[in-house]
């Protein structure tokens, strides 16, 4: 599961990560031909030149997008990126139309979070799973522009001594847990814990080991920590939410091949969803937040 911000989620305005790589007619990377040695194009500087038939493109006309099996909620709704429900899947759709693709041209597929991220070919165009855009991970991989920013969260069952936390520091003594390779994994050396984290697979097993008492307390983002305690997790708060001050912001953006000839105009379609309102409207929509949790400090 990736449920991986400040207390009022904000549309994300002014989205820009520099990318330079190309858009232009070629295999996509994501391809076992696609040319990667090749010299890139000028890259695509409006999405008037990022029309379907000028992309490099996995499969002709078609964009393929890959999430996790599971995909859960509030991302995702029923285990089924494809119906457009949930917060992802409908950013997805709304970045294939801003690039020119009917809903019928976009396909689905399956990709693990941790083979996502790492370097080498993809199965796919475009990967939306939570992926926190960092320095580390942009070595292996392309990000689009931020299409989300997350405040972490910490839970705890109610019955919990550390239920009552005011402070991070109040939460130093607590056996934490988070999913791998996640921000929310680096996000714990803020509160600087005395024993190590416990790491998980995905937030569900990190919920499962809440529940069974083998962790006091789960980092997560903020909307994932919302849907936890009200879905899975059965006698559980958010003690509160805190924005990280070490390692990268949390934002998260859509994933592609290392030096995708895509990107530049991916990163287009998710700037103009910003600027006209859209992704405001989809947070407000699938991303319904209380304003009463508490900030940690």
């Amino acid at each position: 599961m990736f449920i991986s911000s400040s207390r009022a989620l904000t549309g994300i305005a002014a989205l820009a990560l520099a990318l330079t790589a190309a858009c232009a007619p070629a295999d996509s990377e994501g391809g076992s031909d696609g040319d990667t040695a090749s010299a890139p194009a000028k890259a695509a500087t409006s999405l008037a030149e990022c029309k379907p038939a000028d992309l490099p493109l996995l499969k002709s006309g078609t964009f393929t997008v890959a999430t996790d099996d599971p995909a859960f909620e509030p991302w995702f709704v029923d285990n089924d990126p494809a119906n457009g429900k949930g917060f992802e899947s409908a950013v997805a759709y709304a970045v294939a139309d801003k690039l020119g693709f009917a809903k019928d041209d976009v396909t689905w597929v399956k990709a693990g979070f941790n083979q996502a991220v790492q370097a080498g070919t993809k199965s796919f165009d475009v990967d939306i799973n939570q992926f926190s855009i960092t320095k580390d991970r942009a070595k292996a991989v392309d990000f689009s522009s931020p299409y989300y920013s997350a405040a972490q969260a910490i839970i705890t069952l109610k019955k919990s001594k550390f239920a009552g936390a005011t402070s991070l520091a109040e939460l130093k003594d607590a056996k934490l847990g988070a999913q791998v390779a996640t921000t929310s994994l680096e996000a714990i050396k803020q509160i600087g814990p005395s024993s190590d984290p416990l790491v998980y697979d995905d937030t569900t097993k990190a919920a499962q080991a809440l529940q069974n008492g083998q962790v006091d307390a789960v980092v997560a983002d903020l909307p994932s920590a919302y849907y936890l305690t009200s879905a899975e997790l059965d006698g559980a708060t958010i003690v509160g939410q805190f924005q990280p001050t070490t390692g990268e912001s949390e934002k998260f953006g859509l994933l592609l091949a290392k030096d995708s000839k895509l990107t530049p105009c991916v990163s287009l379609a998710v700037d103009a969803l910003a600027e006209d309102g859209s992704l405001a409207d989809l947070e407000k929509e699938w991303l319904t937040q209380a304003t009463d949790v508490p900030e940690l400090k």
